[in-house]
């Protein structure tokens, strides 16, 4: 699945309408002047600007509670407020742990993007600023989880094989739809995060950063997915669609690593499994997908051969049930 295809001379086509490569030129290139605009206006130092000095308050939140992985289960009701309060705090650290993981993958694949392009172009300078960007944001990240006491920015051992064979198959395309919905993911999070006062100010500090540098970013994959998108063959769609799946499945997997449960003073194994099966963290994984999950869907890329494995990482809901003869669900028996 290498993709090291310039824009040059291919007709784009996206949602039926065919758009000449100076056309889809043009656009990228005005895209990306206007990124770089407001990046010169609205980037942030996350080392200066935020107060890591202050003291932590053990009592505070620092996801809402609600979207915490065992909200509303049997063994949530056994916790101290405390408790409670310490693995929000653990799960965010864990967020952010996986959120170093990705964006290093991402910073890999733009400066490779732009080793194939143009450096001229603003679209290639953009990529530039882009990678800055996430430098600051996996530095700041590495100090909360010092500042919270998380023991490793590691990921699993899964996640970084993954992370090995992306690097080595080195696909521009997946790097932009796997930036897509990782960022969009995070960013519900955090949007939420920013608008809920009553949480922990350096975990809002963070997130406002994040969310307001992230927003470019997504301005700049969005529409250079949709041109490649366009450019793929069938056969390279069929594949794509199925890599896709099985980076958001791993990614989400990914978010909340088992050691948060012991670190909060929980047998790790019974946490998890209640986090499995608990329905309010299962919808609240499909809340934070929603928005990537409905552009894949727009541009074709998830569709009825790859919903399953969306469906088995809890981002689109179960389908529903076909009754038999004499009642007995289809699906329950296949």
């Amino acid at each position: 699945m290498t993709d090291r295809t310039p824009d040059t001379g291919t007709p784009t086509t996206t949602a039926g309408t065919t758009r000449t490569a100076g056309t889809a030129t043009t656009e990228r290139e005005l895209n990306a002047e206007r990124l770089l605009r407001v990046s010169a206006k609205h980037s942030h130092d996350p080392l200066t600007e935020i107060d890591w000095d202050a003291p932590l308050d053990p009592d505070q939140f620092a996801i809402p509670p609600h979207r915490v992985s065992l909200y509303g289960t049997p063994l949530w009701e056994t916790m101290t407020h405390r408790q409670r309060a310490r693995l929000s705090v653990h799960e965010l650290a864990s967020t952010i742990s996986a959120g170093i993981w990705f964006e290093l993958i991402l910073m890999e694949g733009l400066v490779r993007h732009v080793y194939e392009s143009d450096l001229t172009t603003k679209h290639a300078q953009y990529a530039l600023t882009e990678v800055a960007d996430e430098c600051r944001h996996s530095t700041m990240f590495a100090r909360y989880l010092t500042k919270t006491g998380y023991p490793s920015a590691r990921p699993t051992r899964r996640a970084q094989r993954l992370g090995r064979l992306h690097f080595l198959i080195n696909d521009t395309t997946m790097t932009f739809a796997g930036a897509i919905f990782v960022e969009e993911f995070t960013d519900a999070l955090q949007r939420e995060m920013v608008r809920d006062e009553s949480l922990q100010p350096l975990a809002r500090s963070v997130a406002r950063i994040h969310v307001i540098e992230e927003a470019r970013h997504i301005g700049y994959a969005k529409p250079e997915l949709e041109r490649r998108w366009a450019r793929l063959s069938a056969p390279r769609r069929a594949l794509f669609r199925q890599a896709l799946g099985l980076l958001a499945q791993q990614s989400v997997a990914e978010v909340i690593h088992p050691r948060v449960y012991a670190l909060a003073g929980l047998d790790p194994r019974a946490a998890r499994q209640a986090a499995a099966e608990n329905p309010h963290w299962q919808q609240t994984k499909a809340d934070w997908a929603r928005k990537a999950v409905q552009f894949f869907t727009e541009l074709g890329i998830i569709d009825p051969r790859s919903e399953y494995r969306w469906r088995r990482a809890a981002l689109l809901p179960a389908p529903p049930r076909t009754p038999g003869p004499g009642g007995v669900s289809y699906n329950s028996i296949l």
